[in-house]
């Protein structure tokens, strides 16, 4: 079969795209491009999942009184944006501490999570030891146990310590995961083959070098994947933080939530608030997300 290079220099370009068009629907139409139904599909997508940003950003950029006067936003962002972020930071409301609680909480828990996920999925995927699967069942079985079954105990427990009301009180609950643990096993269990552990051994590697020099890079892309995921988990969460801390020491959800009056809220001031708390994630997806994604690739070649 001519290559489509060939048949571009000899009989032109056009007679090229014809030929690709061909082998093409030949292959069940591997190499066909998109219709305009799929861009449409796409379009509608992105509109609606970037529409709560849009709404966000309109309200959070105008005032109390116009909020009352057009509950439907103007096209355009109005210009008290930086207005009501100033209000919000002379307020009462710690908003500074808030975001470095929250910055220290989400990457206390990822790299927590991510290390002892990591850990335990070798163990798991690649050991053999007596109970290994009955353990790795328990570990599982424990995801079907509802939060808040523990959360009175739990808080008993931080009182006594005496560290309620310390960052320490949400940080230590969240350093394990059984999902990290389920998660770094299932992709351990397959992009790790037994020939890379059995060469290191040869070479005189210990359980922990070979763990550090195969395992840990053979688990890069799914462990960054799970950090990922362990930052925005808990820098969004707010039930337990809410519990273990108070106002003057809150997290960035704890201190949307304050911002609620009893008698009247001022929507432009939340909403500010909002794209405070969400904005950090966006930058973080937008930094992070081709780096995760060549790594997920990277991975799934090398499994």
């Amino acid at each position: 079969m001519t290559s489509l290079p060939v048949i571009a220099q000899t009989a032109g370009p056009g007679a090229a795209r014809w030929a690709g068009r061909r082998r093409g629907r030949r292959t069940g139409g591997t190499n066909r491009r998109p219709g305009w139904l799929t861009y449409a599909i796409l379009v509608v997508v992105i509109l609606g999942s970037a529409y709560p940003l849009y709404y966000t950003i309109q309200l959070g950029s105008s005032d109390a009184v116009t909020i009352a006067q057009e509950p439907i936003p103007q096209l355009l962002p109005q210009g008290n944006f930086f207005d009501n972020v100033a209000t919000l930071f002379d307020g009462t409301i710690p908003w500074g501490r808030a975001f470095l609680n929250s910055v220290v909480i989400s990457t206390a828990a990822a790299l927590s999570v991510v290390a002892f996920s990591t850990l335990a999925g070798y163990s798991f995927a690649k050991l053999r030891y007596k109970g290994r699967g009955p353990l790795l069942v328990f570990v599982i079985a424990t995801m079907a146990v509802p939060t808040q079954l523990g959360i009175v105990p739990m808080f008993i427990l931080f009182t006594e310590l005496g560290i309620n009301n310390n960052i320490l009180g949400v940080i230590i609950p969240a350093m394990v995961s059984a999902f990290g643990v389920f998660w770094m096993t299932q992709y351990l269990e397959q992009a790790l083959p037994y020939e890379l552990i059995e060469a290191a051994r040869v070479d005189g590697a210990s359980m922990i070098r070979t763990f550090w020099h195969v395992a840990l890079p053979a688990a890069r892309p799914a462990a960054a994947m799970l950090g990922l995921f362990t930052f925005v988990t808990h820098w969004t969460a707010f039930f337990w933080p809410f519990i273990i801390l108070t106002s003057a020491n809150p997290t960035l959800p704890m201190a949307v939530q304050l911002l609620q009056a009893n008698y009247f809220t001022d929507y432009s001031l939340v909403m500010a608030g909002v794209l405070l708390t969400t904005v950090p994630l966006l930058v973080l997806f937008i930094v992070a997300g081709k780096q995760l994604v060549s790594g997920i690739m990277q991975g799934a070649v090398k499994g």
